[in-house]
């Protein structure tokens, strides 16, 4: 993103954000508390009475309008009821309505590009890096918010940080409004406890060499169960090995690593690595100690912890919380073993403005009602108290799951408002106000400074799917310990030779150059 561009926005910002929402509360503020639950606003200024009170943003509310939104999911059986409650503060508050369209997963796939080809008129759609945002902008799906998101989102632009304006930024226009909810790089096992209660087990769990005493444990007294969880996927460990040592990969990216405390940070190959062989060994002794099954590979089960086959897996902090609200009883737990933690890119959850909208300003500003007014999020989020959602100790339960569900559009979720799913592990707040402690002490630096760097493929499409094949054939087996070590380990590099490694990491490094330049 230019940084005229990027000022110019700030200062327009500065200039509204004291006075869009006069029903917005102190709690959309950008220092407001990480993590936790947030009292609701009691202001309820009418902000349709007239363009002034919404802050002089030019914003003419006088004509009711029905805006329409498009998210992909399945529609719940009672979702007109969730509708027609918050379109009754919509109305009162900006003097408009939403009309929310939900395609199915089993259509999403062939149904969303579509959306932007076909010329229907529609306001705004939820859209993510899953669902090709980029892809779609450099087509010209979406309207460009350089000038329109400060000027009619203030307090949602307001919040943005340099990493996630820097992702909503395709060839020098903001053409997304990320998500203000943080999430995490972190990784690492999630195990049970209770299966070692009676024995001497000490309980630590700093890093993988405490793992693999876990396991060892877990093959002496549990037996009947896996230690660990690992099937046709392949092993999630390799990665959280290099991110351990406080290297970063890119997303879409498993072979290829740099270290971001460089100044110049050069990607490298697993081969190329002079600790390979240490990782490679300690996969060895848990092969050969019977950590995992023999026949990883082509186990299609991936259920195994959940229905509890398996005393641990490796996974993220969400799947923890998930895990845990699951098997309460399990005794539960999650460790960390990233060394640098740094935000996920929020682009994975963001929300776009479509080219055919005929109100984007209506559009932008109840975004940001929704993203800035804990009372409209609730109402649009989770829908009526009571009824579909109850909260108890700062937790949101869903009260009727068989014909209510929370929103999908998960982009309107922020790091203030949203709360976690009621039986949610106690720890889960302080795991992550630990995070964020160190994003912030990081400044920018280190992985937060490389997580708003995304790979583009399509000038070595040949090569990266023959690397991506060479992954799966050479790769997981040698991390396994299936092979031997030294020879799989050569035979690995010179397949992956073969299928043009070199030309996808000079393509990987131009683009990381370029991405770094355009920071300074």
């Amino acid at each position: 993103m230019k940084k005229t561009v990027r000022l110019a926005s700030l200062l327009l910002a500065l200039a509204l954000v004291v006075s869009t929402f006069a029903a917005c509360g102190d709690n959309s503020s950008s220092t407001a508390s990480k993590g936790g639950d947030s009292k609701s606003s009691n202001a309820s200024t009418d902000v349709s009475e007239s363009s002034t009170a919404e802050g002089g943003n030019d914003l003419d509310t006088s004509k009711e309008v029905e805006l329409v939104m498009y998210v992909v999911s399945d529609r719940p059986a009672k979702q007109d009821d969730m509708d027609a409650n918050f379109n009754e503060l919509f109305k009162e508050k900006l003097n408009c309505t939403l009309k929310v369209n939900w395609i199915g997963w089993a259509e999403y796939a062939n149904k969303y590009p579509l959306l932007f080809s076909s010329g229907e008129k529609f306001d705004m759609a939820y859209t993510a890096t899953w669902l090709n945002y980029s892809s779609l902008a450099q087509k010209g799906a979406f309207k460009a918010l350089d000038e329109l998101w400060p000027k009619y989102a203030p307090k949602n632009f307001e919040r943005q940080s340099e990493t996630a304006l820097t992702q909503a930024t395709v060839g020098d226009h903001y053409y997304c409004i990320p998500t203000l909810l943080a999430t995490y790089s972190a990784f690492g096992p999630i195990y049970r406890t209770d299966l070692l209660k009676d024995t001497d087990w000490d309980g630590k769990m700093d890093n993988l060499a405490d793992y693999e005493t876990y396991l060892s444990y877990i093959k002496q007294y549990a037996p009947e169960y896996e230690p660990w969880d690992v099937y046709q996927a392949g092993s999630e460990v390799d990665d959280v090995w290099m991110m351990e040592q406080g290297f970063f990969g890119p997303k879409g990216n498993t072979f290829l690593w740099v270290d971001p405390a460089e100044e110049n940070p050069q990607f490298f190959t697993w081969y190329e690595y002079e600790k390979t062989p240490e990782f490679l060994e300690m996969m060895k002794r848990w092969n050969e100690a019977g950590y995992f099954t023999k026949s990883a590979l082509s186990d299609t089960d991936s259920q195994k912890f959940k229905s509890g086959k398996s005393a641990s897996r490796v996974h993220n902090i969400d799947a923890y919380s998930g895990e845990y609200i699951d098997h309460p009883d399990w005794g539960i737990k999650y460790a960390n073993f990233i060394t640098d933690v740094s935000n996920l890119p929020f682009t994975q959850d963001a929300l776009v403005i479509s080219n055919t909208s005929d109100n984007p300003e209506r559009a932008l500003a109840l975004y940001d009602l929704i993203t800035s007014d804990e009372e409209a999020f609730r109402a649009f989020y989770y829908g009526i108290e009571g009824t579909t959602y109850e909260i108890i100790d700062g937790q949101v339960k869903n009260l009727d799951a068989d014909n209510y569900g929370f929103s999908a559009c998960w982009a309107a979720r922020t790091t203030e408002f949203n709360l976690d799913s009621y039986g949610a592990p106690a720890d889960l707040k302080t795991l992550k106000e630990g995070f964020d402690e160190h994003i912030k002490e990081m400044d920018g630096e280190g992985s937060q400074k490389l997580q708003g760097f995304s790979l583009d493929t399509s000038s070595i499409e040949t090569e990266y799917a023959a690397v991506q094949n060479v992954i799966q054939q050479y790769w997981w087996p040698l991390e396994l310990a299936y092979v031997d070590i030294e020879s799989g380990l050569k035979d690995y590099q010179s397949k992956m030779e073969a299928a043009g490694i070199e030309k996808v990491r000079e393509e990987f490094q131009r683009q990381l150059d370029e991405y770094l330049a355009s920071l300074k």
